[in-house]
């Protein structure tokens, strides 16, 4: 139970993390491009990880070092961690981050999805019906006010952005059970070089040194730490419920855009709310609750036995069990 309680705990922590991000992505984008941005956030999540890493190494098991069978994930989930911020710096550029923080909940539908076809992860009826209403409030706040058929340049950045990291989630779920400080760093360094040399040869300018500052300590919060908490949620909780946390980082990174950035309700917001929060709602709740079995067995005076069961929902449990139960009457 204390492992299932600290997993979602990690997992809300990762939310709150990735959801201050955005808006502060936002502000700094006045003076940093956006695959400069990408590149020092993720340096940022790598030499802060890492230097967290020297000191705590020693308590690290030697067995959950990564290996030469972990590569094939290790490569992919540094390829869709190249690809997905760029994307999503792009999107956050050309709109609004409130829009970008709300969108990113279709990391939700595609890390589940994902996670059901390519490697078999059970996804629930209730987290299916999460899944649609996720979409569909997506779908509204997409929709240019213009047209309503017609996606937003912004809007498909942002969601082509959920959708490698709905894929890389997967990736990363592989290699969960290996060295967390190992694969952060990892990741942060590889993604941010990557980012870095992209950044030159699209000819980005290189930002003033204060600038390259804020968004290596932004990285380090919203790109470190928030994938630090989330793969230790995923040891036990699994790519699609640790997903489903994510439903709060959107409406975390959506209310700072309001409170920091002072941008306005669009003419949809209303109603993307109301879907998208019960979806939310849904998908949180799919996660921590089980099903407990009791079975009781009573013992009738003429030896006759009567087994009946009982199902109960409990939270935050770590998995189905049995209780059996023996009363003589």
């Amino acid at each position: 139970m204390t492992g299932k309680i600290l997993s979602s705990l990690y997992a809300l922590a990762a939310a709150v993390f990735y959801g201050a991000g955005i808006p502060f992505s936002k502000l700094l984008m006045k003076n940093v491009q956006p695959v400069f941005m990408a590149a020092f956030m993720y340096l940022g999540a790598g030499i802060g990880i890492g230097t967290m890493y020297v000191f705590h190494h020693r308590n690290e098991s030697a067995s959950e070092s990564l290996t030469v069978s972990d590569m094939p994930y290790v490569f992919g989930m540094i390829v869709l961690d190249v690809i997905a911020p760029v994307l999503l710096m792009v999107g956050v550029n050309l709109g609004s981050s409130s829009s970008a923080s709300l969108l990113g909940n279709f990391e939700i539908v595609f890390t589940a999805v994902t996670a059901m076809i390519l490697f078999g992860e059970r996804v629930s009826r209730r987290l299916w019906l999460a899944v649609v209403m996720i979409t569909l409030s997506g779908m509204i706040l997409s929709a240019d006010s213009g047209e309503a058929l017609k996606f937003s340049p912004a809007s498909l950045m942002v969601i082509c952005a959920a959708l490698s990291w709905g894929i890389e989630n997967n990736c990363t779920r592989k290699i969960s059970g290996r060295n967390t400080y190992q694969i952060v760093t990892l990741k942060g360094l590889c993604c941010g070089t990557v980012s870095f040399v992209m950044a030159i040869l699209t000819g980005e300018d290189l930002p003033a040194a204060e600038y390259v500052t804020a968004s290596l300590l932004l990285g380090f919060v919203a790109y470190g730490l928030s994938i630090f908490t989330y793969i230790r949620a995923q040891k036990i909780l699994g790519a699609s419920r640790t997903s489903a946390y994510y439903a709060a980082a959107p409406f975390i990174g959506s209310f700072m855009s309001f409170v920091i950035l002072g941008e306005g309700l669009s003419w949809n917001y209303a109603a993307v709310l109301a879907v998208m929060i019960p979806g939310a709602v849904l998908a949180v709740s799919e996660s921590i609750s089980v099903r407990h079995i009791h079975e009781h067995t009573h013992i009738l005076l003429h030896g006759q036995v009567i087994r009946h069961t009982h199902e109960h929902k409990h939270f935050m449990l770590p998995s189905r069990h049995k209780h059996s139960h023996e009363t003589l009457q």
